[in-house]
C-alpha cells in the first residue's frame, strides 16, 4: 500500500506547522502519518492566498525519498481563526488555571466571548484544581453553570489519569487549545501527546501571570485519533465581531432571545427589554458593547480592499481567473508609455535655462 502511494505525484494532506516560507504537511499512508516539508507555489502568493495550519492542501511534485513537495491548491475552509491562524477547527478547548495565576472572571469572560464569536463549539477546562478546596471548586462550578458552561476540572501535575470526559471530547476532532500564558496548556499537551516534550515555564512572581513558552501554532496527532493545536498564550484577545454576534456570544442572552419588545434591542436602555438585569456578566456585556460599536465605526472609515483577481474570457468562451499583478512590482512600462515620458521630460527641460530652474518634483520624477 505504501509503495503504491509513493507512485502518486500529488496528494491531499493537512498542514500541521508553518514556519517562515516552509510548511509541514501530514499525510496518512496505510494508516500511518507521514510528514512532508513543502513550499508554496508562486501563483498562490500572487493571489494573496495564505497557507495556515489546519488547511487541506494538494501537494504536487512529491519527492517520496526526501519527503519534499510544493503546495499547489488550498481546499475551501470550513472556518478560520484569526488569532491564532488555524483553519478547519472542530472545537476550541479553553484552558484556565484556578490558581497560580489567579482566575480572573473578567479575563475568562472575554476569552469565552472571543471563542463563541467564531461559531465553533467551546469546551472549558480548569487546571490546577489541587490548589483549591473542594468547596471552592463547587462554587466555581455553580458560578460558571449560571454563565451557561459546564467546565472540566483537572490537575495536569497530580492527576494519575485525565478525566474520560476530556479524552472522549478530543477523539477524532481537530481541537485548538487556547488560554492565557502559564495556565498549563503546554503541560496538558505533554500529557496528551507524551512524545511532544513541549516547553513549559513557571508563572512570573512579579506580574502574577504566565510567561510565554509556545511561540508558534502546530497540530499534533493524538494517540486515540484527532489533532490538537497548542497555541501561543495571550492575555487580552481582541473582540472584533458585530453587535448581533456579540449578543449571541452570551448564553445568558441566548436564553432570552426574541422576548424583548423590539427586534433590534441591544439590551442597553431600550424599553421592554427582558435581558437587562442584575445577572453577573451584564456589566461586562455593556463594556464589550461599547468596544464593538467603536470598532465598527473605525471599520466604516477604512477603504475597501483591492481585488486580487481579474476575470478574462478565453478563446473557447470559458471564464478564467488570473492573479491581478501589482503594477509597480510585476508590470513593466509599455513602449508607448516610455516614449510619452521621454517627450514630457524634453518639454520640461527645454523650458528651463538651467537644471537649477527645474522644480524638485520634476527632478525627482525623472530620477535626477
Amino acid at each position: 500500500m505504501k509503495q503504491e502511494a509513493q507512485q502518486v505525484s500529488s496528494q491531499v494532506g493537512t498542514v500541521v506547522a508553518c514556519q517562515a516560507n516552509y510548511y509541514q504537511v501530514r499525510f496518512l499512508v496505510a494508516g500511518e502519518p507521514l510528514y512532508f516539508l513543502c513550499t508554496r507555489r508562486a501563483r498562490l502568493k500572487k493571489l494573496g492566498q495564505q497557507v495556515v495550519v489546519g488547511d487541506q492542501v494538494v501537494v504536487e511534485e512529491m519527492d517520496w525519498q526526501d519527503q519534499r513537495g510544493a503546495i499547489a491548491t488550498i481546499h475551501p475552509r470550513n472556518n478560520l481563526l484569526d488569532r491564532p491562524p488555524v483553519s478547519n477547527v472542530d472545537q476550541i478547548l479553553l484552558v484556565f488555571a484556578l490558581a497560580e495565576p489567579q482566575l480572573d472572571p473578567i479575563q475568562l469572560s472575554r476569552f469565552l466571548v472571543k471563542a463563541e464569536s467564531t461559531g465553533i463549539p467551546v469546551r472549558l477546562c480548569l487546571n490546577k484544581r489541587d490548589l483549591l478546596t473542594p468547596e471552592d471548586i463547587e462554587q466555581w462550578q455553580a458560578r460558571l453553570g449560571v454563565w451557561g458552561y459546564k467546565p472540566t476540572f483537572v490537575s495536569v501535575q497530580t492527576d494519575p489519569c485525565l478525566p474520560s470526559t476530556l479524552m472522549d471530547t478530543l477523539k477524532q476532532r481537530v481541537t485548538v487549545v487556547a488560554g492565557p500564558s502559564g495556565v498549563g496548556k503546554s503541560s496538558l499537551l505533554n500529557r496528551l501527546v507524551p512524545d511532544v516534550d513541549a516547553r513549559t515555564n513557571t508563572v512570573s512572581g512579579k506580574l502574577g501571570r504566565g510567561r510565554h513558552t509556545t511561540r508558534h501554532v502546530e497540530l499534533f496527532g493524538l494517540p486515540g485519533g484527532g489533532l490538537l493545536a497548542d497555541t501561543p498564550g495571550f492575555n487580552q484577545p481582541d473582540i472584533t465581531c458585530d453587535v448581533a454576534m456579540l449578543m449571541r456570544c452570551f448564553p445568558e442572552i441566548r436564553r432570552s432571545q426574541g422576548q424583548c419588545q423590539f427586534n433590534d434591542c441591544v439590551h442597553r436602555d431600550e424599553p421592554g427589554c427582558c435581558v437587562r438585569g442584575d445577572w453577573e456578566r451584564y456589566p461586562h456585556y455593556l463594556s464589550l458593547l461599547d468596544e464593538v460599536l467603536q470598532h465598527q465605526q473605525q471599520q466604516e472609515h477604512r477603504p475597501d480592499a483591492e481585488a486580487v483577481e481579474k476575470v478574462k474570457m478565453g478563446s473557447d468562451g470559458q471564464v478564467q481567473h488570473e492573479p491581478k499583478l501589482e503594477a509597480k512590482k510585476y508590470r513593466q512600462k509599455s513602449r508607448r508609455r516610455k516614449h510619452q515620458d521621454l517627450q514630457d521630460m524634453c518639454y520640461d527641460v527645454m523650458g528651463a535655462d538651467s537644471i537649477d530652474d527645474l522644480d524638485d518634483a520634476v527632478l525627482e520624477e525623472y530620477g535626477f
